[in-house]
């Protein structure tokens, strides 16, 4: 089984995507993460949920796990307005990661083994002209190694 084979339809976003839609679109459709894309369709990057989150909540409640407890809900929500006006860009670690991009080609062990050293849940699976052509989930590329019926 190759890349393209397993490959399914994904929400894309680019750079220029506002944050507070990027998160949105994690939650309306329950996805781990987000392909960002450039102009030209072209995958550049995995944007996980986690990046999101760490835009939205402050960085004294991520280094402070006690006082994260102490803040009441209402307030919490508040926190996710920081998202107004940000954009994916700005959610991107400062040190670029290899990308999880693989042609249509690649193996199942290929997509593994690209998914454990990126840390990404999602591998994005490229046409012969290097757009996207669908995205490989961990549970999908987990399903076709284990057996349906695992």
């Amino acid at each position: 089984m190759r890349a393209a084979d397993l490959a399914v339809e994904y929400p894309t976003v680019t750079m220029a995507t506002a944050a507070i839609d990027a998160a949105r679109i994690l939650a309306g459709g329950d996805l781990p993460g987000l392909i960002v894309v450039n102009d030209a369709g072209k995958p550049l990057l995995v944007l996980p949920g986690t990046q999101v989150l760490r835009l939205a909540v402050p960085s004294y409640c991520q280094d402070d796990p006690t006082l994260a407890r102490v803040i009441d809900e209402a307030a919490a929500d508040v926190f996710f307005r920081e998202l107004d006006g940000r954009t994916v860009q700005e959610c991107l670690p400062d040190e670029p990661k290899e990308p999880p991009v693989v042609d249509g080609r690649a193996t199942a062990l290929e997509m593994a083994a690209l998914m454990a050293r990126t840390r990404s849940p999602l591998v994005a699976v490229t046409n012969p002209d290097g757009t996207l052509a669908g995205v490989v989930t961990m549970h999908a590329l987990l399903d076709r190694i284990l057996g349906d019926g695992a």
